[in-house]
């Protein structure tokens, strides 16, 4: 009778400690889920993409003439970036003319070693608004030729900004004058760029539509 009466004990005793062990392996639980949480790392906000481009583009060749450059090659707008003014504008067939009296009056070497000016490029349809025989003379007359092409060289990198209303020293001791703002703008108030903000080794360049005659 004693021996069974101590069974039931035992049985009562195991029974009234389960509870307390679910509940302690429970609250264990719980705490490891917790600490596994405080370890783990947080996620990383994505952060906004961000591009230059924009401000590239506004900073490029602008103007309706540029549409006509060459995409690869020497003369697209890369590969004028890499050589001096003269030698860029051989490469570009629009500017053949300018480059024959850049020949003729021996200024090939005067432009290319030039540092940070600026160019006021006629188109070859710019020279042939001039008579045929006033144009082949200014073209035979070096002293004279000279002075015409030295009045489009500003000796200073000029910007898109800087046009937008100002006046200029030019390489013939002459002044040119310059208005507009955007992408358009007018030289001397009388020649459009067509073709603006070209960039060569040395030079930054502006294509016009007219010759410019110093007074």
């Amino acid at each position: 009778m004693q021996n069974r009466v101590r069974r039931v004990a035992v049985v009562v005793a195991a029974a009234a400690m389960l509870p307390l062990a679910l509940t302690a392996c429970s609250d264990s639980g719980a705490q490891d889920k917790a600490s596994d949480s405080a370890s783990a790392p947080a996620s990383k906000e994505k952060e906004p993409e961000t591009s230059g481009g924009d401000a590239e583009a506004m900073d490029g060749p602008f103007g309706p003439a540029c549409a006509s450059v060459p995409e690869d090659g020497a003369g697209s707008f890369d590969g004028m970036a890499m050589d001096p003014v003269a030698t860029a504008a051989s490469n570009n067939p629009a500017l053949s003319t300018l480059v024959t009296a850049v020949q003729k009056a021996g200024l090939v070497d005067t432009l290319n070693n030039a540092k940070d000016i600026t160019v006021f490029a006629p188109t070859n349809d710019a020279f042939g608004e001039i008579p045929k025989a006033d144009l082949d003379k200014v073209l035979n007359d070096k002293e004279q030729l000279t002075k015409i092409l030295t009045h489009h060289v500003v000796g200073q990198k000029l910007t898109p900004e800087d046009l937008e209303n100002g006046t200029f020293e030019t390489l013939a001791k002459t002044e040119v004058t310059t208005s507009g703002s955007g992408e358009s703008f007018k030289v001397a108030d009388s020649a459009d760029v067509v073709c603006g903000n070209v960039r060569t080794a040395n030079a930054n360049v502006y294509i016009i539509d007219s010759v410019l005659m110093p007074k």
